[in-house]
């Protein structure tokens, strides 16, 4: 039984030796520790003696005393071979996690590389091309009146819009063209109830504006462009 004891004792020891940052006393599975569970014994005396030393939460290390337990029951010779063996294990997880390291460096630097590459044609391609908004309903409205002669209900011509705004866009765009002067806002006259397409009409002053035609007077060129905003 002593000569089992001391064995678990000095394993044990041996293990604090390598670990300077200290190992639980027991082991889980989440982490080795100096003992098993089936060691209680050992584990209880290297506390009890002065040979472990709590340093840390639930982590221990070895003590002088631990020291001089495990150099007297051990072939000093056998301690460094062991400690040799253990330096270059960690040696090679260290060489793999710089090789690890290295490797994500390299893949970062092409993904920055791709990325350098490819934002200015994704820039480029952000670029507007479309017809201004207040000029393209101006220009719907003139190709209205001229073919059919009459006031164009707003959900025809939000329809009739391309590449189509939201409708919000589309109602600042016309608030914009009729406050420059380039736009008349006609209203609903029937019941609310019949008013087709509701969400494209549009609440101006009291009443409720559900048709638009071009006026024919000149309007600021730059009040066009505050409808295109």
């Amino acid at each position: 039984m002593a000569d089992k004891l001391t064995q678990q004792i000095v394993e044990a020891l041996s293990q604090a030796a390598a670990e300077p940052a200290g190992r639980p006393l027991f082991a889980a599975k989440s982490a080795p520790g100096l003992f098993p569970a089936a060691a209680k014994l050992a584990a209880q005396k290297c506390v009890r003696d002065g040979l472990l030393t709590l340093a840390a939460t639930d982590r221990y290390t070895i003590t002088p005393a631990g020291w001089e337990f495990l150099l007297a029951a051990v072939n000093p010779k056998q301690v460094l071979e062991d400690f040799v063996r253990i330096l270059e294990v960690r040696q090679t997880e260290v060489n793999e996690l710089l090789d690890s390291a290295r490797s994500m460096a390299i893949s970062l630097h092409g993904l920055k590389d791709a990325v350098t590459r490819v934002l200015p044609q994704v820039t480029a391609s952000r670029v507007e091309t479309r017809e201004p908004l207040g000029e393209a309903i101006l220009a719907q409205l003139r190709s209205r009146s001229a073919a059919a002669g009459e006031d164009c209900p707003l959900p025809d011509l939000y329809r009739r819009l391309q590449p189509r705004p939201t409708l919000g866009e589309f109602h600042d765009a016309l608030r914009a063209l009729h406050s420059a002067g380039a736009i008349y806002l006609h209203p609903w006259t029937g019941p609310l109830t019949e008013l087709p397409d509701p969400d494209c009409a549009l609440l101006a002053g009291h009443g409720v504006a559900y048709y638009a035609s071009t006026r024919t007077a000149a309007f600021p060129r730059a009040a066009l462009m505050e409808a295109h905003a």
